[in-house]
């Protein structure tokens, strides 16, 4: 067996009207993240992380923003089928570590609940999944509210 990494990011904007999904929660606020999916960056960047661990592309290659399949799906679906990729090459996630970077809303009362959600998908347990949250000090766009971004790392054994 042979341990990989991989590092993934996404970004999205912020819009309006629409619902904010981060780690498959739901969170309260008046802006939701704009994406052909479901804008999700934390989940985006976790499979990125994934596909990188196991030399596999990146989520644009799977799911393609052109794809109508792909429109508006369930947060945790894309994360699924690429577990299952994983699987497929007798991959085992040992850990993974995010960052979130948010100015708002605040990101740490929600960190428990995204790894309720998270932690059975990628079959590890709570302490093998790090989730951090921190602001841009009102820098870019991050900065300035108009997004939010997430960065992934993940440790496979092969």
């Amino acid at each position: 067996m042979r341990i990989k990494i991989g590092i993934g990011y996404d970004i999205h904007r912020l819009q309006e009207g629409k619902k904010l999904f981060l780690g498959g929660v739901k969170i309260p606020f008046s802006k939701g993240l704009t994406g052909h999916s479901d804008g999700d960056c934390l989940i985006h960047a976790i499979i990125d992380a994934l596909l990188g661990a196991i030399g596999e592309g990146d989520i644009g290659q799977y799911f393609p923003d052109t794809d109508p399949r792909y429109r508006n799906i369930q947060r945790t679906k894309l994360l699924e089928i690429i577990m299952g990729q994983v699987r497929k090459k007798n991959g085992r996630v040992h850990h993974i570590d995010c960052i979130i970077i948010a100015e708002y809303p605040k990101i740490g009362p929600h960190i428990d609940r995204m790894k309720q959600i998270l932690c059975p998908l990628l079959q590890i347990q709570a302490n093998d999944l790090g989730i951090k949250a921190k602001t841009n000090e009102g820098m870019g766009p991050v900065g300035q509210g108009e997004a939010i971004a997430a960065i992934a790392q993940a440790l496979l054994e092969l």
